[in-house]
């Protein structure tokens, strides 16, 4: 849990534009077109959608799933892999002890709320489709990649 609160810190980026919304889709259509990988990817700038994409192999449940992490990650201000494990290293599940509807959040992992540096988080951006362990690196890989890139450094 330690690893996912630290990698929580790091993953802070100096700007979010919709510009920024929309590079961060592609990198994830990319990274996951490479691996074929099927999945839903979604980002959001505040409460707008800016990127939504289906890849083949993906199914509406997935944009199911990606409405539930999603709503998590902006709930608890947290990956939504990092909620779960939060719940289960209190010997419980968000299932049995976050009180809010199943069938609408979900502490599985794969959705992370965006966090720009003296602000805040601004949006998400959410991945489903793989095993919540694997939906959850797919999105830090791609925010691990937007933190170093150039073009966040210096504005």
């Amino acid at each position: 849990m330690k690893a996912l609160e630290a990698e929580q810190q790091r993953l802070v980026l100096r700007h979010f534009t919709y510009e920024d919304a929309w590079r961060l889709g592609t990198l994830l259509r990319g990274l996951a077109v490479e691996r074929g990988a099927p999945v839903v990817i979604d980002v959001r700038h505040g409460t707008r959608q800016v990127f939504r994409c289906a890849l083949l192999g993906s199914s509406a449940d997935n944009d199911a799933w990606i409405d539930r992490k999603r709503r998590v990650a902006e709930r608890y201000a947290a990956p939504s892999f990092l909620v779960g494990a939060r719940f289960r290293a209190k010997g419980t599940t968000f299932e049995e002890s976050s009180r809010l509807d199943p069938d609408s959040h979900a502490a599985h992992g794969g959705s992370y709320p965006v966090a720009v540096e003296g602000v805040g988080v601004v949006g998400t951006v959410t991945v489903s489709g793989l095993p919540q362990a694997e939906d959850h690196a797919l999105v830090a890989e791609a925010l691990t990649r937007m933190v170093n890139d150039p073009a966040q450094q210096g504005a």
